[in-house]
Protein backbone atom coordinates (compact mmCIF):
# COMPACT_ATOMS: atom_id res chain seq x y z
CA UNK A 1 0.00 0.00 0.00
CA UNK A 2 1.53 2.77 -1.22
CA UNK A 3 1.72 6.47 0.28
CA UNK A 4 0.52 8.01 -3.05
CA UNK A 5 -2.26 5.56 -3.57
CA UNK A 6 -5.91 6.34 -3.10
CA UNK A 7 -6.10 3.27 -1.11
CA UNK A 8 -4.01 4.68 1.22
CA UNK A 9 -5.38 7.44 2.76
CA UNK A 10 -8.37 6.03 2.66
CA UNK A 11 -6.78 3.80 5.25
CA UNK A 12 -5.18 6.85 6.84
CA UNK A 13 -8.48 8.88 7.63
CA UNK A 14 -10.19 5.23 8.90
CA UNK A 15 -7.44 5.44 11.07
CA UNK A 16 -7.69 8.98 12.31
CA UNK A 17 -11.40 8.50 12.58
CA UNK A 18 -11.02 5.44 15.08
CA UNK A 19 -8.02 6.57 16.91
CA UNK A 20 -9.99 10.15 17.80
CA UNK A 21 -13.54 9.17 18.18
CA UNK A 22 -11.87 6.19 20.55
CA UNK A 23 -11.41 6.32 24.55
CA UNK A 24 -7.38 7.62 25.38
CA UNK A 25 -6.77 4.04 26.58
CA UNK A 26 -7.52 1.95 23.27
CA UNK A 27 -5.49 4.78 21.03
CA UNK A 28 -2.03 3.01 20.85
CA UNK A 29 -4.36 -0.51 20.51
CA UNK A 30 -6.05 0.79 17.07
CA UNK A 31 -2.34 2.40 16.06
CA UNK A 32 -0.99 -0.90 16.62
CA UNK A 33 -3.38 -3.28 15.02
CA UNK A 34 -3.77 -0.53 12.40
CA UNK A 35 0.56 -0.37 11.71
CA UNK A 36 0.45 -4.30 11.51
CA UNK A 37 -2.51 -4.62 9.23
CA UNK A 38 -0.38 -1.91 6.67
CA UNK A 39 2.19 -4.24 6.99
CA UNK A 40 0.46 -7.38 6.24
CA UNK A 41 -0.69 -5.97 3.04
CA UNK A 42 3.06 -5.70 1.56
CA UNK A 43 3.40 -9.56 2.76
CA UNK A 44 1.45 -11.16 5.89
CA UNK A 45 4.16 -13.80 6.12
CA UNK A 46 6.60 -11.49 7.19
CA UNK A 47 4.36 -10.57 10.65
CA UNK A 48 6.00 -13.31 11.96
CA UNK A 49 9.30 -12.13 11.63
CA UNK A 50 8.75 -8.30 12.73
CA UNK A 51 7.02 -9.65 15.89
CA UNK A 52 10.38 -12.16 16.44
CA UNK A 53 12.72 -9.07 16.32
CA UNK A 54 10.14 -7.59 18.15
CA UNK A 55 9.94 -9.57 21.63
CA UNK A 56 13.51 -10.29 21.31
CA UNK A 57 14.83 -6.69 22.05
CA UNK A 58 11.94 -6.36 24.05
CA UNK A 59 12.91 -9.43 26.55
CA UNK A 60 16.38 -8.04 25.91
CA UNK A 61 16.36 -4.44 27.73
CA UNK A 62 14.26 -6.79 30.76
CA UNK A 63 16.94 -8.53 30.44
CA UNK A 64 20.08 -5.55 30.73
CA UNK A 65 17.91 -4.20 33.79
CA UNK A 66 17.84 -7.56 35.74
CA UNK A 67 21.09 -9.17 34.88
CA UNK A 68 24.11 -8.42 36.79
CA UNK A 69 26.94 -5.94 35.97
CA UNK A 70 29.35 -8.98 34.15
CA UNK A 71 26.41 -10.12 32.05
CA UNK A 72 24.91 -7.06 30.36
CA UNK A 73 27.55 -7.41 27.40
CA UNK A 74 26.35 -10.74 26.80
CA UNK A 75 22.88 -9.76 26.51
CA UNK A 76 24.11 -6.76 24.32
CA UNK A 77 25.69 -9.46 21.99
CA UNK A 78 22.87 -12.26 21.98
CA UNK A 79 20.49 -9.20 20.99
CA UNK A 80 22.36 -7.38 18.17
CA UNK A 81 23.66 -10.76 16.85
CA UNK A 82 19.69 -11.52 16.33
CA UNK A 83 18.66 -8.61 14.60
CA UNK A 84 22.37 -8.29 12.50
CA UNK A 85 21.90 -12.48 12.35
CA UNK A 86 17.94 -11.84 10.52
CA UNK A 87 19.21 -8.78 8.70
CA UNK A 88 22.17 -10.49 7.13
CA UNK A 89 20.32 -13.37 6.32
CA UNK A 90 17.43 -11.79 4.13
CA UNK A 91 19.60 -8.76 2.60
CA UNK A 92 22.83 -10.30 2.66
CA UNK A 93 23.11 -14.47 2.09
CA UNK A 94 23.05 -14.13 -1.47
CA UNK A 95 25.38 -11.28 -2.03
CA UNK A 96 27.80 -13.01 0.28
CA UNK A 97 26.99 -16.90 -1.51
CA UNK A 98 27.01 -15.34 -5.32
CA UNK A 99 30.65 -14.07 -4.26
CA UNK A 100 31.86 -17.50 -2.33
CA UNK A 101 30.98 -18.98 -5.65
CA UNK A 102 32.66 -16.83 -7.68
CA UNK A 103 35.84 -17.02 -5.90
CA UNK A 104 35.73 -20.82 -5.33
CA UNK A 105 35.21 -20.91 -9.20
CA UNK A 106 31.80 -22.43 -9.32
CA UNK A 107 28.34 -21.25 -11.01
CA UNK A 108 27.26 -17.90 -8.89
CA UNK A 109 23.92 -19.44 -8.07
CA UNK A 110 25.41 -22.40 -6.68
CA UNK A 111 24.49 -21.31 -2.78
CA UNK A 112 21.17 -19.63 -3.55
CA UNK A 113 18.40 -19.02 -2.01
CA UNK A 114 15.31 -17.40 -3.25
CA UNK A 115 14.78 -14.88 -0.47
CA UNK A 116 12.20 -12.43 -0.16
CA UNK A 117 13.42 -8.88 1.59
CA UNK A 118 11.16 -8.24 4.32
CA UNK A 119 10.05 -4.53 3.81
CA UNK A 120 11.96 -2.04 6.11
CA UNK A 121 13.58 -4.78 7.88
CA UNK A 122 17.27 -2.02 7.87
CA UNK A 123 15.07 0.79 9.02
CA UNK A 124 12.95 -1.01 12.38
CA UNK A 125 16.62 -3.33 12.88
CA UNK A 126 18.27 -0.21 13.41
CA UNK A 127 15.54 1.28 15.02
CA UNK A 128 15.19 -1.23 17.72
CA UNK A 129 18.96 -1.77 18.17
CA UNK A 130 19.62 1.48 18.95
CA UNK A 131 17.00 1.59 21.89
CA UNK A 132 18.96 -1.96 23.57
CA UNK A 133 22.12 -0.18 22.99
CA UNK A 134 20.51 3.15 25.00
CA UNK A 135 19.04 0.64 27.74
CA UNK A 136 22.77 -0.83 27.91
CA UNK A 137 24.17 2.27 28.44
CA UNK A 138 21.71 3.63 31.22
CA UNK A 139 20.52 6.26 28.69
CA UNK A 140 16.75 4.74 27.96
CA UNK A 141 14.42 3.32 30.70
CA UNK A 142 13.55 -0.25 30.20
CA UNK A 143 9.88 -0.23 28.31
CA UNK A 144 8.09 -2.86 30.34
CA UNK A 145 4.43 -2.26 28.35
CA UNK A 146 4.90 -4.69 25.26
CA UNK A 147 2.34 -3.04 23.37
CA UNK A 148 4.16 0.16 24.11
CA UNK A 149 7.15 -1.35 22.25
CA UNK A 150 5.66 -3.33 19.74
CA UNK A 151 4.11 0.30 18.55
CA UNK A 152 7.74 1.70 18.62
CA UNK A 153 9.04 -1.24 16.05
CA UNK A 154 5.79 -1.06 13.80
CA UNK A 155 4.30 2.62 13.67
CA UNK A 156 3.02 2.80 10.20
CA UNK A 157 3.94 6.33 8.96
CA UNK A 158 7.79 5.06 9.62
CA UNK A 159 7.95 1.57 9.07
CA UNK A 160 8.95 1.57 5.76
CA UNK A 161 11.61 3.89 5.38
CA UNK A 162 11.62 5.70 7.98
CA UNK A 163 13.21 8.51 9.56
CA UNK A 164 15.00 6.52 12.09
CA UNK A 165 13.02 7.44 15.36
CA UNK A 166 15.37 7.21 18.56
CA UNK A 167 13.28 5.35 21.82
CA UNK A 168 13.41 8.51 24.04
CA UNK A 169 11.45 10.72 21.74
CA UNK A 170 9.15 8.38 20.60
CA UNK A 171 8.09 7.13 24.14
CA UNK A 172 8.18 10.85 25.31
CA UNK A 173 5.49 11.20 23.01
CA UNK A 174 3.68 8.16 23.61
CA UNK A 175 3.87 8.23 27.29
CA UNK A 176 3.25 11.98 27.66
CA UNK A 177 0.52 11.90 24.79
CA UNK A 178 -1.34 15.02 24.17
CA UNK A 179 -3.74 16.13 21.45
CA UNK A 180 -2.26 17.73 18.68
CA UNK A 181 -3.22 21.81 18.49
CA UNK A 182 -4.45 23.45 15.93
CA UNK A 183 -0.62 24.72 14.78
CA UNK A 184 0.44 20.62 14.59
CA UNK A 185 -2.51 19.95 12.90
CA UNK A 186 -2.27 22.55 9.93
CA UNK A 187 1.73 21.82 9.86
CA UNK A 188 0.71 17.79 9.59
CA UNK A 189 -1.62 19.21 6.85
CA UNK A 190 0.83 20.93 4.66
CA UNK A 191 3.58 18.26 5.12
CA UNK A 192 1.31 15.45 4.24
CA UNK A 193 0.18 17.66 1.11
CA UNK A 194 4.02 19.46 0.41
CA UNK A 195 5.62 15.18 0.71
CA UNK A 196 2.96 14.00 -1.76
CA UNK A 197 3.64 17.14 -4.54
CA UNK A 198 7.33 16.44 -4.38
CA UNK A 199 6.75 12.26 -5.04
CA UNK A 200 4.30 12.72 -7.79
CA UNK A 201 4.41 16.07 -9.11
CA UNK A 202 8.16 15.93 -9.13
CA UNK A 203 9.94 12.71 -8.58
CA UNK A 204 7.86 10.46 -10.84
CA UNK A 205 8.37 13.16 -13.09
CA UNK A 206 12.15 13.28 -13.40
CA UNK A 207 11.69 8.94 -12.54
CA UNK A 208 10.45 8.32 -15.87
CA UNK A 209 13.73 10.01 -17.51
CA UNK A 210 16.28 8.36 -14.95
CA UNK A 211 14.31 4.87 -15.55
CA UNK A 212 14.73 5.56 -19.21
CA UNK A 213 18.59 6.38 -19.46
CA UNK A 214 19.56 3.60 -16.52
CA UNK A 215 17.64 0.59 -18.05
CA UNK A 216 19.09 0.95 -21.67
CA UNK A 217 22.20 2.94 -21.15
CA UNK A 218 24.56 1.96 -23.99
CA UNK A 219 21.32 2.15 -26.13
CA UNK A 220 21.51 6.29 -24.64
CA UNK A 221 24.91 7.29 -25.29
CA UNK A 222 27.05 10.83 -25.52
CA UNK A 223 28.47 13.08 -22.63
CA UNK A 224 24.94 15.35 -22.52
CA UNK A 225 22.70 12.25 -22.24
CA UNK A 226 24.63 10.48 -19.04
CA UNK A 227 24.71 14.25 -17.00
CA UNK A 228 21.18 14.58 -17.69
CA UNK A 229 20.00 10.64 -17.00
CA UNK A 230 22.08 11.13 -13.89
CA UNK A 231 20.46 14.92 -12.55
CA UNK A 232 17.30 13.10 -13.65
CA UNK A 233 17.40 10.41 -10.87
CA UNK A 234 19.58 13.23 -8.29
CA UNK A 235 15.79 15.20 -8.65
CA UNK A 236 13.73 11.62 -8.16
CA UNK A 237 15.74 10.12 -4.86
CA UNK A 238 15.80 13.66 -3.59
CA UNK A 239 12.47 14.45 -3.75
CA UNK A 240 11.03 10.94 -4.07
CA UNK A 241 12.60 10.65 -0.21
CA UNK A 242 11.93 13.59 1.39
CA UNK A 243 8.45 13.18 0.21
CA UNK A 244 7.97 10.17 2.01
CA UNK A 245 9.87 11.66 4.87
CA UNK A 246 7.61 14.63 4.77
CA UNK A 247 4.44 12.60 4.69
CA UNK A 248 5.43 10.03 7.44
CA UNK A 249 6.14 13.15 10.02
CA UNK A 250 2.68 15.26 8.74
CA UNK A 251 1.03 11.75 9.38
CA UNK A 252 2.73 11.21 12.82
CA UNK A 253 1.85 15.25 14.13
CA UNK A 254 -1.73 14.42 13.03
CA UNK A 255 -1.70 11.45 15.59
CA UNK A 256 0.18 13.73 18.53
CA UNK A 257 4.09 12.51 17.44
CA UNK A 258 6.38 14.62 16.75
CA UNK A 259 9.89 12.74 14.00
CA UNK A 260 12.87 14.29 13.56
CA UNK A 261 13.74 16.33 10.50
CA UNK A 262 15.47 14.05 7.58
CA UNK A 263 16.32 16.52 5.54
CA UNK A 264 17.53 20.09 5.19
CA UNK A 265 18.08 20.92 1.68
CA UNK A 266 20.91 19.19 0.77
CA UNK A 267 21.54 20.52 -2.50
CA UNK A 268 22.30 23.33 -0.85
CA UNK A 269 25.63 22.31 1.20
CA UNK A 270 28.83 23.74 0.36
CA UNK A 271 31.05 20.31 1.40
CA UNK A 272 30.38 16.84 1.43
CA UNK A 273 30.39 17.11 4.92
CA UNK A 274 27.62 19.49 5.13
CA UNK A 275 25.78 17.33 2.94
CA UNK A 276 25.84 14.41 5.49
CA UNK A 277 24.76 16.94 7.97
CA UNK A 278 21.71 17.84 5.46
CA UNK A 279 20.87 14.39 3.67
CA UNK A 280 19.04 11.48 5.89
CA UNK A 281 19.66 12.97 9.20
CA UNK A 282 18.46 10.26 11.07
CA UNK A 283 20.56 7.41 9.06
CA UNK A 284 23.75 9.77 9.33
CA UNK A 285 22.90 10.77 13.18
CA UNK A 286 22.61 6.83 13.75
CA UNK A 287 25.72 5.86 12.13
CA UNK A 288 27.66 8.49 14.19
CA UNK A 289 26.17 7.59 17.31
CA UNK A 290 25.96 3.92 17.33
CA UNK A 291 29.28 2.96 15.02
CA UNK A 292 31.56 6.22 14.45
CA UNK A 293 31.89 7.44 18.16
CA UNK A 294 32.19 3.92 19.69
CA UNK A 295 35.02 2.90 16.74
CA UNK A 296 36.63 5.56 18.44
CA UNK A 297 35.46 8.78 16.48
CA UNK A 298 37.79 11.30 15.73
CA UNK A 299 39.67 10.58 19.65
CA UNK A 300 42.31 8.48 18.94
CA UNK A 301 45.23 10.28 16.04
CA UNK A 302 44.30 11.44 12.46
CA UNK A 303 45.32 7.92 11.29
CA UNK A 304 42.40 6.33 13.10
CA UNK A 305 39.98 9.14 12.44
CA UNK A 306 40.21 8.48 8.97
CA UNK A 307 39.86 5.16 9.16
CA UNK A 308 36.72 5.11 11.45
CA UNK A 309 35.20 7.40 8.51
CA UNK A 310 35.94 4.70 6.10
CA UNK A 311 34.28 1.94 8.15
CA UNK A 312 31.53 4.07 8.75
CA UNK A 313 30.61 5.10 5.24
CA UNK A 314 31.11 1.53 3.89
CA UNK A 315 28.73 0.00 6.33
CA UNK A 316 26.69 2.97 5.88
CA UNK A 317 26.91 2.26 1.88
CA UNK A 318 26.44 -1.71 2.61
CA UNK A 319 23.00 -0.82 4.76
CA UNK A 320 21.42 0.35 1.66
CA UNK A 321 21.85 -2.93 -0.20
CA UNK A 322 23.97 -5.92 -0.86
CA UNK A 323 25.56 -5.16 -3.87
CA UNK A 324 29.35 -3.52 -4.59
CA UNK A 325 27.56 -0.72 -5.96
CA UNK A 326 26.78 0.88 -2.67
CA UNK A 327 30.19 -0.64 -0.91
CA UNK A 328 31.84 1.80 -3.53
CA UNK A 329 29.42 4.77 -3.05
CA UNK A 330 29.73 4.54 1.08
CA UNK A 331 33.46 4.57 0.15
CA UNK A 332 33.55 7.54 -2.14
CA UNK A 333 31.44 9.28 0.63
CA UNK A 334 34.18 8.38 2.91
CA UNK A 335 36.86 9.24 1.10
CA UNK A 336 35.83 13.01 0.39
CA UNK A 337 34.96 13.23 4.10
CA UNK A 338 38.68 12.56 4.87
CA UNK A 339 39.70 14.66 2.63
CA UNK A 340 37.83 17.12 3.39
CA UNK A 341 39.15 16.81 7.14
CA UNK A 342 42.04 16.74 5.97
CA UNK A 343 42.43 19.43 4.16
CA UNK A 344 40.15 21.42 6.51
CA UNK A 345 37.07 22.27 5.09
CA UNK A 346 34.90 20.11 7.65
CA UNK A 347 33.17 23.22 9.19
CA UNK A 348 31.98 24.59 5.60
CA UNK A 349 28.06 25.18 5.98
CA UNK A 350 25.85 27.96 5.05
CA UNK A 351 27.21 30.47 7.19
CA UNK A 352 29.64 32.83 6.96
CA UNK A 353 31.04 31.33 3.10
CA UNK A 354 30.75 34.69 1.39
CA UNK A 355 31.52 34.85 -2.46
CA UNK A 356 32.89 31.40 -2.06
CA UNK A 357 29.56 29.54 -1.35
CA UNK A 358 28.03 29.22 -4.85
CA UNK A 359 31.23 27.39 -6.38
CA UNK A 360 31.65 25.15 -3.42
CA UNK A 361 28.01 24.32 -3.61
CA UNK A 362 28.16 23.84 -7.34
CA UNK A 363 31.13 21.86 -7.57
CA UNK A 364 29.57 19.96 -3.83
CA UNK A 365 26.33 18.84 -6.19
CA UNK A 366 28.84 17.80 -9.04
CA UNK A 367 30.55 15.06 -6.66
CA UNK A 368 27.40 14.34 -5.23
CA UNK A 369 25.78 13.67 -8.53
CA UNK A 370 28.80 11.30 -9.64
CA UNK A 371 28.03 9.14 -6.56
CA UNK A 372 24.48 8.57 -7.63
CA UNK A 373 25.95 6.89 -10.65
CA UNK A 374 26.96 4.33 -8.09
CA UNK A 375 23.68 3.91 -6.24
CA UNK A 376 21.21 3.76 -9.12
CA UNK A 377 23.07 1.87 -11.82
CA UNK A 378 23.09 -1.63 -11.97
CA UNK A 379 26.62 -2.68 -11.11
CA UNK A 380 30.09 -1.47 -11.02
CA UNK A 381 30.40 -2.86 -14.57
CA UNK A 382 27.41 0.13 -15.78
CA UNK A 383 28.79 2.63 -13.30
CA UNK A 384 32.05 3.15 -15.22
CA UNK A 385 30.47 2.89 -18.42
CA UNK A 386 28.09 5.67 -17.64
CA UNK A 387 31.07 7.96 -15.72
CA UNK A 388 33.16 6.86 -19.19
CA UNK A 389 30.05 8.86 -21.03
CA UNK A 390 29.83 11.62 -18.33
CA UNK A 391 33.71 12.58 -18.76
CA UNK A 392 34.65 11.17 -21.95
CA UNK A 393 31.64 10.88 -24.19
CA UNK A 394 30.79 13.35 -27.25
CA UNK A 395 27.79 14.81 -27.91
CA UNK A 396 24.56 13.17 -26.71
CA UNK A 397 21.56 14.10 -26.81
CA UNK A 398 19.29 16.37 -23.92
CA UNK A 399 16.73 13.87 -22.16
CA UNK A 400 15.33 16.75 -20.37
CA UNK A 401 12.70 18.80 -21.17
CA UNK A 402 12.53 22.52 -20.86
CA UNK A 403 9.60 21.90 -18.08
CA UNK A 404 11.94 19.67 -15.94
CA UNK A 405 14.24 22.59 -15.61
CA UNK A 406 11.51 24.77 -14.64
CA UNK A 407 10.66 22.48 -12.00
CA UNK A 408 13.99 21.96 -10.91
CA UNK A 409 15.08 25.59 -10.79
CA UNK A 410 11.54 26.39 -9.42
CA UNK A 411 12.23 24.31 -6.36
CA UNK A 412 16.11 25.52 -6.20
CA UNK A 413 14.16 28.82 -5.62
CA UNK A 414 11.70 27.69 -3.16
CA UNK A 415 15.19 26.13 -1.06
CA UNK A 416 16.91 28.91 -0.64
CA UNK A 417 14.68 31.31 -0.01
CA UNK A 418 13.39 28.59 2.87
CA UNK A 419 17.25 28.28 4.17
CA UNK A 420 17.45 32.34 3.91
CA UNK A 421 14.13 33.20 4.65
CA UNK A 422 12.51 30.16 6.82
CA UNK A 423 9.52 30.38 4.64
CA UNK A 424 7.81 27.61 5.73
CA UNK A 425 7.80 28.70 9.13
CA UNK A 426 6.23 31.92 7.87
CA UNK A 427 3.61 30.28 6.07
CA UNK A 428 2.41 28.19 9.31
CA UNK A 429 2.17 31.04 11.44
CA UNK A 430 0.48 33.58 8.58
CA UNK A 431 -3.13 34.40 8.36
CA UNK A 432 -5.46 31.58 7.56
CA UNK A 433 -5.80 32.89 3.89
CA UNK A 434 -2.21 32.14 3.18
CA UNK A 435 -2.04 28.65 4.62
CA UNK A 436 -4.84 28.40 2.38
CA UNK A 437 -3.40 29.37 -0.63
CA UNK A 438 -0.04 27.45 -0.31
CA UNK A 439 -2.54 24.60 -0.03
CA UNK A 440 -3.88 25.37 -3.13
CA UNK A 441 -1.04 26.17 -5.18
CA UNK A 442 0.17 22.47 -3.92
CA UNK A 443 -2.90 21.14 -5.45
CA UNK A 444 -2.43 22.95 -8.61
CA UNK A 445 0.67 21.23 -8.74
CA UNK A 446 -0.53 17.81 -8.39
CA UNK A 447 -3.20 18.98 -11.19
CA UNK A 448 -0.80 20.00 -13.49
CA UNK A 449 2.05 18.05 -13.29
CA UNK A 450 1.08 14.56 -10.95
CA UNK A 451 1.85 11.23 -12.62
CA UNK A 452 -0.92 9.14 -11.96
CA UNK A 453 -0.62 6.73 -15.21
CA UNK A 454 1.38 4.52 -13.28
CA UNK A 455 2.28 3.33 -9.72
CA UNK A 456 6.42 4.12 -9.10
CA UNK A 457 7.36 2.66 -5.39
CA UNK A 458 9.10 4.60 -3.46
CA UNK A 459 13.15 4.25 -3.93
CA UNK A 460 14.08 3.88 -0.52
CA UNK A 461 10.81 1.28 -0.07
CA UNK A 462 13.47 -1.19 -1.13
CA UNK A 463 16.17 -1.00 1.81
Amino acid sequence: MLFNTTGFFLFLAVVLFLFYVSPRALRKYILLVASYWFYATWNYKFLALLFALTCIDYCAALALQKVSPARKKLVLILSLSANLGFLGFFKYYNFLAVNAATLMGRDPRSFWFDIVLPLGISFHTFQSMSYVVDVYRGEQQVIRNPTDYALFICFFPQLVAGPIVRARQFFGDLLNWRPPHSGDVARGLMLLVLGLTKKMALADQFAKVADSYFKNVSANPGSLTAWSGVFAFAMQIYFDFSGYTDMAIGMAKLLGFHFPVNFRRPYLAASITDFWRRWHISLSSWLRDYLYIPLGGNRHGTLNTYRNLMITMLLGGLWHGANWNFVVWGGYHGALLGLERAIGQTRLGREGQGWTYVPRALLTFVLVLISWVFFRAAGVRQSMAILGQMFGGAGGTLLLEPWHFMLAGAALLLAVLEERLDWFEWLMRAPAWAYAGGLAVLFLCLEMFAVVDVSIPFVYFQF
